[in-house]
This record gives structure tokens, C-alpha cells and sequence, in this order.
């Protein structure tokens, strides 16, 4: 699957459409399904905060029905967005008013994504910007694996090969004015064009395959709404403590960064003291050990290892309890080396390690004016805080 960016020197900017226009009557709740909610949470709130907390998203716009406005200012109350605008009789119509009203500000990239869809990731949304250009969209999605038979009636009259099959998913992302163009030139074609990419395709607008998420489900039926995605969930804090010494060197890693200094750190691994400690907080929060349990330090694998190893899997155990990290909260104690150049670095690349918004995620330093190991500039000591959300144990 083919990457590359609208714009190699600049950040493109990139628009968000949330189509929140339909009824989902058939989901149940009797309101539209996107104003329901999902434990303490409306559906519509949580499609918003995937995209609003992203840090390369510019703009975000939900399509909402002109009867629905009083249920949208709830749902979208917490968030800093753009003014709604009103939908059509159908998505397509709907998606149409939704690119006409960000044409005086034309982004560069505008995704598309159905508000039932709130279990996006951030990391599809990346590989869906990712993967647009001036010339080419991009859908997520994931290969057929079952076999697909066509039939007449109750009866098989073929299989369907499925190697070239792939499902579609949402945000759908385009080049903004060749998509709003598109759409413009199927107005009043009375045609049945079930996504953005058919609209793309069938004015000769290439699309890309980026790969999707089983996750990133669209709430349909009422069943949709009794899946483990629903289940309570409660919070779990954990806590984390690492130390490490210096040694002779020329740079250490802090927090996935490398950092120039007059020495390193010792230890088996790259003895990132910052994401060892955070590690052990998610692995606290889980109840399920500690870094030494996952990773032995006497273990040769691990001799030199990044230690954005050992965070990555803590958050996927995360995400393998249906749970997910609401935030994380480090600090580093030392003399030296200077922390505050490299903080905004630090955060970034936490949240992409553990593939959450930036916002989640706090990097701060002290020190311990000259006291203890710290003080005699001996080693760094890092504490952290990792805050989950996870399935109820009761």
C-alpha cells in the first residue's frame, strides 16, 4: 500500500467530516443510534474525540439532521469544534453539504467517517492520511477471509473468488477539491453510490487500500450494541519507578529519544529510564506483573533492546483486556541532562508507541537540588502514571 503526502515540506491541513445526518432507527433506543449511548458515553462523543484529540487533524465537522440539534449540543458539548452543519435526505447529500461548507477554507485532505463508527483508531487515521495524495484517496480496509458465494433465492449458483475483495471502512480520505468536485458531478445523477470511494471511482478518481482495524466496527443492529465494546468499564492507575546509572558515553535514550549527553545509561536494554518506568505503570494498572516478569533482564534477547519494545506490548495487552489508556503521566529526576528541550519530542513519541492522542500523554522533569544519586549527577530515576479504562471485574 502506496504513502505519500499531499504536501512533503508543510503539514497538509486536514479536515474531519463526521456524517451524523441519518435516523439508525433500526439499531433501537428509538433516537438515532449516534445520540445513543454506550456506557457512560453517546456514541456520536466518542467518534468526536478520536478525531478531535488527533494532533494532525485541523478541523472537525459533524453533518448533523436539522431535528437533531438539541441532541448534538449534548453529545458535542466537552469538544472545541467547528459549528455542525445540516445534512441531506441521503449520506450522499449529506456529504455533499458537508464538503460544500468547508470550500472557503479548502484543506488539503478531508476524511470522511460515519458517526456510528466510534471505535476508530488513531493509528487507521494515520494510515489513511498517510496513504492520500494530490491525486489519489484512501479507504481502510481489511481482505475477505471468509468464503463468498452468490446466490439465487436460498440456492448457491456460485463462489465468488475473494482474493481481490476487500471490506470497506471509514474515515475515508481524499484530496479535498478533486472529492468535492466529484461529488458536485453525481448530484443529479440518481445514482446508488454507497461510500465516498464510489463517488471517487466513478469519476475516475484512483483510491488507495490502507489497512483497517476488526475494531473499527459501525454500529447497525441492536445486537452491535451488546458487544464487549459496551461492557462497563472502570478505571485502574498504576504506578512505575526506574533508576538507572550513567557510564561513559556520548548520548542516552529518555522517552524513546535520543539525547545528546556527556554519558549514557547503563543497563541490559537501551535503559530508557522513562518508558521502563511508564511500562511497569501500565503493567500495574493490569495487574500483570512488572517489566523484569515480561522482559528478564539475564534474557540475551533483550541484550541492547529499544525499549519501545516493552511499552508497545504493555499497550497491547491493553488493548487485548478491552480496555484502552486514558493517560500517562512521567516524570524524570535529574541533574542533567536539560529535559525541557526535548519534552514536546518525548510526548509525541509516547503517543506513538502506544498509539493514543498526544494529549494524553505528560512529560515533566524535576530534580532533587543536588541531593542523593540524582543530586551528584550518578544516574536518573523516572516515576510514572499510567490511568486505564478496562472491562468491570464485576
Amino acid at each position: 500500500m502506496s504513502q505519500s503526502q499531499v504536501n512533503a515540506t508543510n503539514p497538509p491541513r486536514i479536515a474531519v467530516l463526521i456524517v451524523a445526518a441519518g435516523r439508525g432507527y433500526r439499531a433501537g433506543g428509538g433516537i438515532p443510534k449516534q445520540y445513543r449511548k454506550l456506557g457512560a458515553d453517546y456514541v456520536l462523543s466518542k467518534t468526536i474525540r478520536a478525531f478531535a484529540c488527533h494532533k494532525r487533524i485541523d478541523t472537525v465537522r459533524v453533518v448533523i439532521h436539522p431535528d437533531d440539534r438539541a441532541f448534538y449540543d449534548e453529545a458535542a458539548r466537552d469538544f472545541d469544534i467547528a459549528l455542525p452543519t445540516h445534512g441531506g435526505a441521503t449520506r450522499q447529500a449529506s456529504v455533499r453539504a458537508g464538503l460544500e461548507s468547508l470550500a472557503d477554507s479548502a484543506p488539503d485532505i478531508v476524511l470522511i467517517h460515519d458517526a456510528a463508527r466510534c471505535f476508530i483508531s488513531q493509528a487507521v487515521i494515520d494510515r489513511v492520511i498517510d496513504a492520500v495524495d494530490a491525486q489519489t484517496g484512501a479507504i481502510p480496509a481489511l481482505a475477505v477471509t471468509d468464503t463468498i458465494k452468490r446466490a439465487n433465492g436460498d440456492h448457491v449458483e456460485t463462489t465468488v473468488p475473494r482474493d481481490l475483495l476487500w471490506r470497506a471502512q471509514t474515515p475515508q480520505g481524499f484530496p479535498f477539491l478533486p472529492i468535492l468536485n466529484a461529488h458536485r458531478q453525481v448530484a443529479d445523477k440518481n445514482l446508488d453510490l454507497t461510500d465516498d470511494a464510489a463517488v471517487a471511482e466513478f469519476v475516475g478518481l484512483k483510491v488507495r487500500l490502507a489497512q483497517g482495524d476488526e475494531e473499527n466496527i459501525k454500529l447497525t443492529n441492536p445486537q452491535d450494541f451488546q458487544t464487549s465494546h459496551s461492557v462497563a468499564l472502570e478505571p485502574r492507575t498504576g504506578n512505575g519507578f526506574d533508576v538507572h546509572r550513567f557510564e561513559p558515553g556520548d548520548h542516552l535514550w529518555l522517552c524513546g529519544v535520543k539525547v545528546p549527553h556527556s554519558a549514557k545509561l547503563k543497563g541490559h536494554s537501551d535503559a530508557d529510564v522513562g518508558l521502563h518506568a511508564l511500562t511497569d505503570a501500565i503493567l500495574g494498572a493490569l495487574a500483570d506483573g512488572d517489566i523484569g516478569t515480561h522482559f528478564p533482564p539475564d534474557d540475551p534477547q533483550w541484550k541492547g533492546a529499544a525499549s519501545d519494545k516493552f511499552l508497545s506490548h504493555a499497550g497491547d495487552l491493553v488493548t487485548k483486556a478491552g480496555g484502552r489508556i486514558t493517560h500517562c503521566d512521567v516524570t524524570l529526576i535529574c541533574e542533567r541532562p536539560k529535559i525541557g528541550p526535548h519534552k514536546s519530542t518525548m510526548r509525541t513519541r509516547i503517543a506513538e508507541i502506544l498509539e493514543i492522542a498526544e494529549a494524553r500523554v505528560s512529560v515533566k522533569a524535576t530534580t532533587t537540588e543536588e541531593l542523593g544519586f540524582t543530586g551528584r549527577r550518578e544516574g536518573i530515576a523516572a516515576q510514572a502514571t499510567a490511568t486505564l479504562l478496562l472491562p468491570s471485574l464485576e
